[in-house]
């Protein structure tokens, strides 16, 4: 089939790889303080400071008593390295603080009808209007009334913001700022022995000209009278440039006194630098002494109480099995009704839907951040690319779901900020439903140049979880076509310089290829599943095709000990740089996003087979209409992607030059495939040591929207199905205890002791199955072998499953320029 082409004079070459015709393999998924801006603001000229008298003592304020001492460990431990950064070597801890207007996220804007209530107690007064709807509210408890007030309060800014706008950055952000500076202000004092006659708490100096005018003021949370030691408390570990500028201007002016921040994250590389700018500032104005300025972590996550309200409380019906519809599934109900809430849902509510949004919504909330509890990075610090379902638990009949995303934080989410949260929620969420709705044997793509009427299966066609599939087995042809370039990659010059030839011509890669999952690690605990990761992997094999383009020809009649040659050639140079993209590039994170959720489907399939869930009616109903492609691909094809496909081959993707003998080869090439998946259920010793504290930060995913693991920049967030515990610490808050003078473990903290095990889970199935009425130890879920695809994630009748193919053929091209 393979004949060198002979051209007079030259030869000229064009070559593509078509690769894969992916013929499914189951694809195996089966009023408020201005603007901060990045320059301080010089604080006008003072000459001297002093404290502001009539501050109160921490213990009072926030104990509701008064110690007669101040213990002798009391406060923050200093760096025994003597680093002017000290950091708590325990565990997280929990804090909570009060947002009952949250429960009013569900509310509508209002109608003419409802301001014209509204408007109604002091009609010419908008602030003594709303004051007089609180106390009605607070008199009467009654939902409707606080309805109301709110409405009331809408009105009383002059802003011109819309509703949704206005509760969210303005309503919700003031009373965040109020009760979560307060409680974690509160926790500290407790924790670090804040008490005694030492330690007042928000204490304010003025800054005084020579007039004797106070010129401007700085607020600290705390200040130790003996030590001289101004506190800074922030629950994001963030400062202000324009708080910094203040600092210097009392440290100038105060020169016996102290400085230091304390934060309840890790700080980030561009906080450190802040408090280090100061500390050497402070330091050089202070000749001989150090460490004048110091920053201080300990991690908190904070917890807010915040009871749902049927009817007002906002419900999304992601992941919410009750209110999904369709004819095979329940029926279509109220979202208050069956929805979930929870901490990743307000992240994603709060993100901008495009940049530009996500940029004006930044900047809002960091002007209206006052005492620094935004999350760490503000409303666009989520890379919600990387968003990615990571623990599915808590199923049972009337229970729904309980769900935690994994996503990386933006690394400068005020230049760049993250958006799109609700697209990326959207589609995990539809993509679980899916794979649950369909049977398995649905679940294949097939790019093959003979059967453009078998690209896909009709209903998964219509889903978006089919079209990540069909377009990502696209981009992976052209990603293997770039990888085949010598020009670009050491790995493929060794391929071409090492492939069989004939008449003097290196062979193309005649192999199928396509991506498979490698083995899958995950944890069953907890009454859930932990998702701990799930590597993909490209594989690759020959396979002779029919199909060849007009005017091309290829090297023929290979022997089978050179097509296994190129086989191992093509694994060892090209496939690797094609399967790092599809683990890491930004091309594939929907098709990542797709494919945990298809993890957690089938954990939510055999658990429904043991005792049926919320899901049960979902499940192999065959009826996708409920998880439609949405905008803006609902008008997307898999007939559309079979034409690019065969346009590709047409014209090449990737045209580079290969001289061999003397002789220039003009070469285009295009191509690529997907497939299937195995799963490795990890012991709990070993889900203990190397996923240290995951199951305590996926427990407070469900509670808390700033909750980082083991201090890194990846984020857990989570949410379910409301309960009548929700908001609730899910530890007791303890009692004040002494503080270590260094860091350490702090003895008395229960969450820095390691949490009693959990009951060994019942064995879920699967190929090994061990003794009857023996639990399996490591709680296993049904394995899938890598040669076998059922199971956790393929799933696929052996009857479906057509092998994908590789095309390869030389083309004649004619190029000006090209010499042989």
């Amino acid at each position: 089939m393979n004949t060198a082409l002979r051209i007079p004079g030259r030869r000229r070459l064009a070559g593509r790889v078509l690769a894969a015709f992916g013929i499914a393999s189951a694809i195996t998924m089966s009023g408020l303080p201005g603007m901060e801006t990045g320059t301080a603001t010089a604080a006008p000229r003072a000459v001297s400071a002093r404290i502001k008298p009539g501050a109160q003592r921490c213990d009072t304020k926030n104990l509701g008593r008064a110690e007669q001492s101040t213990p002798k460990n009391s406060g923050f431990p200093d760096d025994p390295t003597g680093s002017n950064f000290s950091a708590w070597q325990g565990k997280p801890k929990n804090f909570n603080y009060e947002l009952p207007g949250r429960a009013y996220d569900g509310v509508k804007p209002p109608t003419a009808a409802n301001k014209a209530e509204a408007m109604s107690k002091v009609p010419n007064d908008t602030e003594k209007n709303y004051k007089a709807w609180q106390k009605i509210a607070d008199r009467s408890g009654d939902p409707e009334d606080r309805r109301f007030e709110i409405y009331a309060r809408y009105f009383h800014n002059k802003e011109g913001l819309t509703f949704d706008h206005w509760f969210e950055q303005r309503f919700i952000r003031n009373q965040i700022n109020n009760h979560k500076g307060s409680s974690f202000e509160r926790q500290l004092v407790r924790d670090f022995r804040l008490v005694g006659p030492d330690w007042l708490c928000e204490v304010t100096v003025e800054l005084i000209d020579a007039q004797g005018n106070v010129v401007d003021t700085r607020r600290y949370d705390a200040y130790n009278k003996r030590t001289k030691e101004f506190n800074e408390f922030k629950s994001n570990s963030e400062l202000t440039n324009k708080q910094l500028a203040k600092d210097r201007q009392v440290a100038r002016l105060m020169p016996d006194h102290k400085f230091r921040v304390t934060g309840a994250k890790a700080f980030t590389a561009t906080q450190r630098k802040k408090i280090d700018n100061l500390n050497r500032y402070v330091n050089r104005l202070r000749p001989g002494l150090t460490n004048q300025v110091r920053g201080n972590q300990r991690t908190y996550n904070p917890v807010p109480r915040t009871k749902p309200i049927k009817d007002y409380s906002d419900h999304q019906r992601w992941f919410a099995p009750g209110c999904q519809g369709g004819q095979g599934g329940t029926r279509l109900a109220a979202a208050s009704d069956c929805g979930t809430r929870g901490p990743l849902n307000d992240r994603v509510n709060g993100s901008g839907k495009t940049l530009e949004e996500a940029k004006k919504i930044q900047a809002d909330a960091r002007r209206l951040d006052t005492r620094g509890t935004l999350p760490r990075g503000g409303p666009g610090g989520v890379d919600f690319t990387t968003l990615e379902l990571r623990y599915v638990g808590g199923l049972g009949k009337g229970k729904g779901m309980q769900y935690s995303m994994r996503a990386d934080q933006m690394p400068d989410p005020d230049e760049n900020p993250g958006f799109g949260g609700e697209a990326r929620m959207q589609l995990s969420s539809d993509a679980l439903f899916t794979w649950l709705a369909l049977t398995p044997e649905k679940f294949w793509v097939n790019l093959n140049p003979d059967e453009p009427d078998r690209v896909m299966d009709a209903t998964f066609g219509r889903t978006d979880a089919g079209r990540v599939l069909l377009e990502s087995d696209l981009e992976m042809k052209h990603d293997f076509a770039e990888a085949l370039n010598p020009d670009k990659h050491a790995g493929a010059k060794r391929y071409w310089d090492t492939a069989p030839r004939q008449n003097g011509m290196p062979c193309f890669p005649g192999v199928r290829f396509w991506i498979e999952p490698k083995p899958a690690q995950v944890r069953e605990q907890d009454g859930g599943i932990y998702i701990l990761d799930a590597p993909l992997k490209v594989s690759t094999q020959w396979l002779d095709v029919e199909w060849q383009a007009p005017g091309s020809a290829e090297c023929k009649d290979l022997t089978d000990t050179q097509k296994h040659a190129i086989e191992a050639n093509v694994r060892a140079n090209v496939l690797p740089l094609v399967e790092e993209r599809v683990n890491t590039d930004a091309d594939y994170a929907d098709l990542r996003a797709v494919y945990t959720a298809r993890v957690a489907a089938e954990y939510v399939r055999q658990q429904d087979a043991k005792s049926p869930t919320d899901f049960h009616k979902i499940i192999d109903s065959n009826d996708a209409s409920a998880w439609p492609l949405r905008a803006p691909n609902e008008n997307w094809t898999r007939e559309g992607v079979h034409k690019r496909y065969m346009d590709s081959l047409k014209e090449g993707i990737e045209w580079f030059e290969l001289e061999y003998g003397g002789q220039v080869h003009n070469l285009g090439v295009g191509g690529v495939d997907f497939s299937k998946q195995p799963k490795q259920n990890i012991s709990r010793t070993r889900f203990n040591v190397e996923h240290r504290t995951l199951d305590t930060t996926t427990k407070t995913s469900l509670q808390s929207d700033d909750v980082s693991y083991q201090e890194t920049d990846t984020l857990y967030l989570g949410g379910g199905k409301p309960t009548e515990g929700d908001g609730e610490n899910p530890e007791p808050t303890p009692t004040p205890t002494p503080t270590p003078t260094k860091p350490g473990p702090d003895p008395s903290t229960p969450g820095d002791h390691p949490s009693t095990s959990a009951p060994a889970p019942t064995h879920a199935g699967g190929n090994t199955q061990p003794p009857a009425n023996r639990p399996d130890p490591d709680g296993g879920l049904a394995d899938t072998g890598s040669d076998t695809p059922v199971g956790l994630i393929s799933g696929v009748a052996a009857a479906v499953v057509v092998a994908g193919a590789a095309l390869m053929w030389w083309m004649r091209r004619r190029r000006q320029g090209i010499t042989g």
